[in-house]
């Protein structure tokens, strides 16, 4: 596949990854400053129930390469994306499951490669940048401050702040930590271990919203009403602009498919199902 987007940097043309199951084909897309490991808890399952899941880490994310750059673009994450995807020569289109910023990625393939997109499952999609609270989109803009955080703030403080976030959202069943401690611990590596430059993406995320409706392939919409990272209320504007779209709401924060796993899965597999039809 060639590239079809501008660059200015050199962007690698590797990708740390996970491959597992046959079958059908399904690409598992993480946030911002997270990694495949979003997908721990729902991989297996896919992949007992006749699924081929791909799931990899983002350029500038995980253990995939690392441009040193100090502001990330937006294109540099979509064409590393799409020529990891396109080196698999799937032989039948695949489901796209987008996490937040792999929301948005996912929904740029689904508009711009149809003929290779079965379905969409977005989870807190990020798709505008009118979504962030006005007090990210200032942070976002200083650079300076995301250099000072990753390197300078010990991994162990990162790990209290997500410990806090977590016992303050609570769970829905009444637990103490909307969180598991295996994937708190994951959350803390995954921030330290994300490339400073890649904060400066949402500062140069386009507006999806005008092309919401160019999207026409089955979707759903997955997402936590108490999010305090994205605006909850966009979601259901995702629901309505998407031609073939449904939406589930879960008592859930910025990570359902990881604080309410259980509840995630069944819905997955559930859609997966209702496609194949």
């Amino acid at each position: 596949m060639r590239n079809i987007l501008q660059k200015n940097v050199a962007i690698p043309t590797t990708a740390n990854y996970v491959q597992q199951g046959t079958g059908a084909p399904v690409i598992l897309i993480h946030g911002l400053a997270a990694s495949l490991h979003d997908w721990d808890d729902l991989i297996p399952g896919l992949a007992a129930s006749g699924y081929a899941c791909y799931a990899l880490d983002l350029l500038g994310h995980g253990d995939s390469p690392k441009p040193d750059e100090r502001a990330y673009q937006m294109d540099w994450i979509l064409e590393h994306f799409f020529n990891w995807a396109a080196s698999f020569h799937l032989s039948e289109p695949a489901v796209l499951i987008g996490h937040s910023l792999g929301g948005y990625v996912a929904l740029e393939y689904a508009r711009r490669l149809a003929h290779l997109t079965r379905g969409l499952i977005l989870i807190n999609p990020f798709y505008s940048p009118s979504q962030l609270p006005l007090l990210l989109r200032k942070t976002y803009r200083h650079t300076s401050l995301s250099n000072l955080a990753i390197h300078q703030v010990p991994e162990r403080l990162f790990r209290f702040l997500v410990d806090v976030s977590s016992m303050a959202m609570g769970h829905s069943v009444g637990a103490l930590h909307s969180l598991p401690e295996r994937i708190r611990a994951q959350t803390a590596l995954d921030y330290k271990r994300t490339a400073p430059g890649v904060y400066h993406i949402p500062n140069v995320i386009s507006d999806m919203t005008p092309h919401l409706h160019e999207i026409n392939v089955p979707a759903l919409v997955v997402w936590g009403e108490r999010d305090r990272t994205l605006a909850p209320a966009s979601f259901a504007r995702v629901v309505e602009a998407l031609p073939r779209a449904r939406g589930e709401v879960l008592r859930a924060g910025h990570v359902p498919h990881q604080s309410h796993a259980a509840v995630f899965n069944q819905l997955v597999l559930r859609f997966l199902g209702e496609i194949e039809k």
